[in-house]
């Protein structure tokens, strides 16, 4: 796949998140979060809105995710909002911003987020897996550890969807290998339990 293509659909689809998933919530019960739903990704409390492949449902509503972030929330029935009175970053989508999603490139992310939840699910079956608008990444902390563990599907540090380890302290060595602690490709891992079994690597190693 393009990456150019996929890096577009990607900012697509994390405007929806925050802006027709999570801003929405926010306004309604003051939840940000979001979570890996079957094809993509939804509201924290499913049933709800959600992102299935390259539609937008809502209730008994499948839009098409195409045309301006305004136009798809008129036809999903859904008010939009944003989220920057809650924080700074984000995908930098506008309501007028025309998109487009690209289907392979919306499976990648679908799958990177389900396999990322899995393996949190694998590494830590007792933490709280969240997907995050904000960086929109699927991710725990573990405050005993003072680690994040997590995936994202791509961001400016690296275009492709990627497994991470953050300690909060600075860690030196070979294995960590990005300003934040560790990255690997998901294409160069492979699998839920390849992910989960670096994250296990990482947590031996950030707790020498």
């Amino acid at each position: 796949m393009d990456v150019e293509k996929f890096q577009a659909s990607r900012r697509a689809l994390h405007g929806v998140a925050e802006l027709l998933l999570a801003g929405p919530a926010y306004a309604r019960d003051g939840d940000i979060r979001l979570r890996p739903t079957p094809g993509g990704f939804g509201v924290w409390s499913q049933p709800g809105p959600r992102v299935e492949g390259v539609q937008l449902v809502a209730g008994t509503r499948r839009v098409p995710l195409g045309g301006t972030i305004q136009a798809l929330a008129d036809a999903a029935g859904v008010a939009p909002r944003t989220l920057t009175d809650v924080y700074a970053d984000g995908a930098g989508v506008g309501l007028a911003d025309a998109i487009e999603v690209d289907p392979e490139a919306a499976g990648l992310l679908a799958l990177a987020l389900a396999d990322g939840d899995r393996a949190l699910e694998l590494f830590a079956p007792d933490a709280e897996r969240v997907l995050w608008p904000e960086h929109f990444d699927i991710g725990i902390s573990v405050d005993a550890e003072k680690t994040n563990y997590g995936v994202s599907p791509g961001d400016s540090y690296e275009p492709w969807p990627y497994a991470y380890v953050g300690p909060w302290e600075t860690r030196e060595g070979e294995f960590f290998n990005a300003p934040f602690g560790a990255a690997r490709r998901l294409s160069d891992l492979g699998n839920a339990e390849a992910i989960a079994a670096f994250f296990a690597q990482g947590r031996d190693l950030a707790l020498r």
